[in-house]
């Protein structure tokens, strides 16, 4: 699944290849996400300049005016494919963005991606964005693992399961850590770690894809993935399931219950 530095990567490359040009034709080829008809989507975006790309929590919003604004959350499987003008659309397609010359297809094998025609405004603050004070605040409220509270997309939007991990890693807390029992100069820690470790993983990403459209890309974790068995400070990786997802983990991480 995509998790912010990805969709941040994502959103500098449509920019890059599409912002300020016009969408031509908008080809729905699965419809049954969508929260308007089809015929009121592409009423909406077509003949239209898509202004910007911007990623908000876990999702990209496609701006192409006041009122024409496209939500697309990725779920598990979803996937952004450039297209070429005469080129056949790939497998899965559920829509089509056609400028001139080129374009770019949403993808997903599994048809949960869903794309929301002027997405409600979302109060819950952005990863980047969420202050430590605010941090602190959200946790002292909280009995459910660290884990749980940063993947929770109504607590904190961006975070999901690799990264998760790789924040607590960075922060050397467990992520079994109960969250309203971690002291206030590791709540310090744990802020100062989600900033750097995704502005990192963002840095990464976009100078590894350059200005092409790719997908999810893994190959800079510490220590979420089964291929890895020490992380980079020598330690045992290990694993378990916390809210039917498997966590990585090490000793080196503080367990606060």
């Amino acid at each position: 699944m995509a998790e912010l530095p990805d969709l941040s990567a994502f959103a500098k490359t449509l920019n890059h290849k599409f912002k300020n040009r016009t969408l031509t034709e908008l080809e729905i080829r699965q419809g049954k996400k969508l929260n308007v008809s089809e015929k009121a989507l592409k009423t909406a975006l077509e003949n239209h300049k898509l202004t910007r790309v911007e990623r908000a929590g876990k999702t990209l919003q496609f701006h192409f005016g006041k009122d024409r604004i496209l939500g697309i959350h990725l779920m598990l499987r979803g996937e952004l494919q450039e297209i070429g003008a005469d080129q056949p659309l790939p497998k899965h397609t559920i829509l089509a963005f056609h400028f001139s010359k080129n374009g770019f297809a949403l993808t997903d094998s599994l048809k949960q991606a869903t794309p929301t025609l002027n997405p409600a405004e979302n109060h819950v603050p952005d990863a980047l964005e969420i202050s430590e004070a605010e941090l602190e605040s959200l946790l002292s409220r909280r009995k459910k693992t660290i884990k749980e509270v940063l993947m929770d997309q109504k607590a904190i939007r961006g975070i999901g399961n690799s990264y998760g991990d790789e924040i607590l890693w960075a922060a050397r807390i467990s992520p079994l850590s109960t969250s309203n029992k971690i002291p206030e100069q590791d709540i310090k820690k744990l802020h100062q770690s989600i900033t750097k470790t995704l502005r990192q993983a963002i840095a990464d990403i976009e100078k590894e894809n350059g200005t092409e459209l790719h997908g999810e890309l893994r190959d800079f974790m510490k220590v979420h993935g089964s291929s890895l068995k020490t992380s980079p400070t020598g330690a045992p990786i290990k694993s378990t399931k916390i809210a039917g997802r498997t966590a990585y983990y090490t000793d080196e991480q503080q367990l606060f219950t």
